[in-house]
C-alpha cells in the first residue's frame, strides 16, 4: 500500500490513520460488489410478480378455472396466489392490498374498492329432501311459517340482509332458529334439525343426497357476485383481468347451463 495500516501495541492492534481512511474505501467497495453480485443475479434470475386472487368460499370452484384460463398466457410470468375466505374478509384483504381482485360480495363501508357485477343468483330453498316441503315444485315464503328456520351468520353480512328483507317484504315472520357460518354448517343443521334455509343457487353443487332445493315462487331474491378491486391497484394482471369480464362471465354462464 505504500503506507503503515496497523500499529501493534501490547493489547491488541490500534488502525492507523492511513488504515482507518483504507477500511473506509474498503467496506465502501465491498457494499457496491455486493450490490453488483445481486443486480446480476436478479438479471439472470428475474422474480415473478405475484398476483393474488380470493374467492368467496364455495365459488372458486366455478371461478376459478375459468379466470386462470384467461390469465394462461401470463401465467408462466407470474406466480398467482389464491385464497379462499367469507366476503368481509376477502373485502378487507383487498383494501389492505393483500389481494389485487376478489370475487366477493358488494361489501359495504369500503370506498377505496370498485366492484363489477358478474352475476345475480337467485335465492332457494334449501331443505332436507325427505320434508313434506319437498313434494312441491315451489315454495311459497308463508311455506316456511312453522319450519325450523336456518339462516346465515353476520359471517355473510350482505346475504343476510338479503333473506331478512324478502321475508319481511313477504310479509311472513320468521324467527331463526339457529345461524350457520358457512355452507357446510347450514347443511348439518338443516339435516340434523329437519329446518329448511334460503341460499344462493350455486350451493345447488354441493348438496348432498340428503339435501334437496326448490325455487321460491313468485320473484326470487338475487343477490350479485361481483369482481372487486382496489381503485388505487395499478396491475397490469388486474387490468388483463378487467378487460376480459365479459368472456369471463360468458364462459361461466355456458359451462353452469
Amino acid at each position: 500500500m505504500g503506507a503503515q495500516l496497523l500499529t501493534r501495541r501490547a493489547r491488541g492492534i490500534d488502525l492507523t490513520p492511513a488504515g482507518q481512511a483504507f477500511l473506509d474505501h474498503a467496506r465502501l467497495v465491498l457494499s457496491q460488489v455486493e450490490a453488483a453480485a445481486e443486480a446480476a443475479r436478479r438479471v439472470a434470475h428475474p422474480v415473478k410478480p405475484c398476483f393474488s386472487m380470493g374467492f368467496l368460499t364455495g365459488h372458486e370452484l366455478t371461478w376459478m378455472p375459468e379466470a386462470l384460463q384467461i390469465l394462461r398466457d401470463e401465467l408462466p410470468n407470474i406466480d398467482v396466489m389464491i385464497s379462499s375466505q367469507y366476503s368481509p374478509l376477502l373485502a378487507d384483504g383487498l383494501s389492505k392490498g393483500k389481494i389485487d381482485a376478489a370475487f366477493l360480495r358488494r361489501e359495504q363501508g369500503e370506498p377505496d374498492l370498485a366492484f363489477r357485477l358478474l352475476v345475480k343468483e337467485p335465492l332457494a330453498v334449501v331443505l332436507p329432501s325427505n320434508h313434506r316441503l319437498a313434494a312441491l315444485e315451489a315454495i311459497s315464503p308463508q311455506d316456511l311459517v312453522g319450519e325450523t328456520f336456518v339462516t346465515v351468520s353476520d359471517t355473510a353480512p350482505v346475504l343476510r340482509g338479503v333473506i331478512d328483507n324478502y321475508l319481511k317484504r313477504s310479509g311472513v315472520k320468521i324467527t331463526p332458529a339457529h345461524e350457520a357460518d358457512h355452507v357446510t354448517m347450514g347443511m348439518s343443521l338443516i339435516v340434523s334439525t329437519r329446518g329448511v334455509g334460503l341460499l344462493p343457487a350455486y350451493v345447488q353443487n354441493f348438496l348432498p343426497s340428503s339435501v334437496t332445493s326448490r325455487p321460491l315462487k313468485g320473484d326470487a331474491p338475487t343477490i350479485e357476485l361481483v369482481l372487486g378491486y382496489r381503485k388505487s391497484n395499478e396491475s397490469p394482471i388486474l387490468k388483463l383481468l378487467l378487460s376480459r369480464l365479459d368472456e369471463l362471465v360468458a364462459r361461466v354462464s355456458k359451462k353452469t347451463r
